[in-house]
């Protein structure tokens, strides 16, 4: 079977959006347990559902890499954001999520730069739908009093 060359920068794009996928996926699951175990049914079925959201990127994700002839190569997990509290779990939920949406973002500005129209609508897809999912985790936080924030760039960080 014969594959499109496809630039490296795009593979690495694919790998890090495939490790960022899983490692959500890692950290909603053992949050939705977490909230379980705090008698926060609601919340805990809420995780539950952004796990699903995630399992199904990552699929996609892996479907693409497949399609482009490589093998998924998800190298990084990340240690799941724990607390003892739901904000505080949210407040890591939404750090992950602009961190997932930077790369896309990224990869959708690279892919078009060189002229990579499928892999950047590809990667289009997946901004906004990541997108949507900052925007749920940042109206959950406001539902519990937690102010919004426009633009990350208003965040302090030490």
């Amino acid at each position: 079977m014969r594959h499109a060359r496809i630039h490296p920068r795009t593979l690495g794009y694919l790998g890090r959006a495939l490790s960022l996928e899983l490692s959500a996926v890692q950290q909603y699951m053992t949050q939705a347990s977490l909230a379980e175990a705090w008698g926060l049914p609601e919340a805990a079925r809420r995780l539950r559902e952004e796990t699903v959201e995630e399992m199904q990127h990552a699929e996609r994700i892996i479907q693409r890499m497949l399609a482009l002839g490589v093998a998924p190569n998800g190298s990084h997990l990340r240690p799941a954001g724990v607390s003892r509290n739901l904000v505080d779990l949210l407040l890591q939920d939404s750090v992950l999520e602009g961190e997932i949406v930077a790369l896309y973002r990224e990869a959708v500005i690279f892919c078009r730069r060189v002229g990579d129209r499928e892999n950047g609508d590809f990667f289009e897809a997946l901004l906004n739908e990541e997108s949507a999912h900052a925007r749920e985790i940042d109206d959950w936080l406001a539902s519990l009093g937690v102010p919004r924030y426009r633009d990350p760039s208003e965040r302090a960080y030490f």
